[in-house]
């Protein structure tokens, strides 16, 4: 067996900008994924250093990580070696997926029922005239869909943006139909269905529909 820690040209050195050992950890568990780093081979931290063009704590540090999550085995006296998954792992893995599947599933079907419950609070809200009600009920309802798009920068971004907003929306949302639901209700519609194309042309109407009220 080769005690290679990479195989000839697989990467070049690595970019500065950024943890050292975080670039250490993605290059090698994409090389280990991808079995450029097949299973049993032995890492061998000074070579892994050399060729990774960084000292060998990163390359320590992020071997321990894998080691940790699976990936590497540490032997004592020995070193480090990619891991080689047994029988049992193999047999287990199927059942593992369909479980962390089902629980996707699960959870997107919760955003999708707490979407309408946003609008059937909003809708009511906007029936009875309660702009105290609906105001924070559509901004809810819209960081939930940001927050089943699964990107947390998004999020984050969209709720920066979303409270440096609200103090100029507050006047405009409280006029008579400034907030429709029936888009509301589009919009969860196309979220369920996953037509992407959809529920981003919603998306963009509404915002521009809301600048414009917001500017006139």
């Amino acid at each position: 067996m080769s005690s290679a820690g990479l195989p000839q040209g697989t990467v070049p050195k690595l970019e500065r900008p950024g943890p050292l050992r975080e670039q250490v950890y993605g290059t090698l568990l994409e090389l280990i994924t991808t079995r450029a780093l097949r299973p049993g081979r032995h890492l061998v931290e000074s070579e892994l250093a050399g060729r990774l063009g960084v000292s060998r704590q990163p390359v320590r540090e992020a071997l321990q990580r894998l080691s940790t999550e699976g990936w590497v085995d540490l032997r004592p006296a020995q070193g480090a070696f990619v891991h080689e998954p047994t029988e049992e792992e193999a047999d287990q893995l199927p059942a593992v997926r369909t479980l962390l599947a089902a629980e996707a599933a699960h959870s997107a079907a919760e955003g999708v029922a707490a979407l309408e419950e946003l609008c059937a609070t909003g809708e009511r809200a906007a029936a009875d005239g309660d702009a105290d009600l609906a105001v924070p009920a559509d901004a809810a309802f819209h960081a939930k869909v940001m927050e089943l798009a699964g990107n947390a920068v998004l999020a984050g971004l969209a709720g920066q943006l979303d409270r440096r907003a609200r103090r100029r929306r507050a006047p405009v949302a409280r006029q008579p139909g400034a907030t429709s639901w029936a888009g509301h209700r589009s919009l969860t519609a196309a979220v369920t269905s996953r037509d992407e194309l959809r529920a981003a042309a919603i998306m963009r109407s509404r915002t521009e529909r809301r600048h414009q009220r917001e500017e006139g």
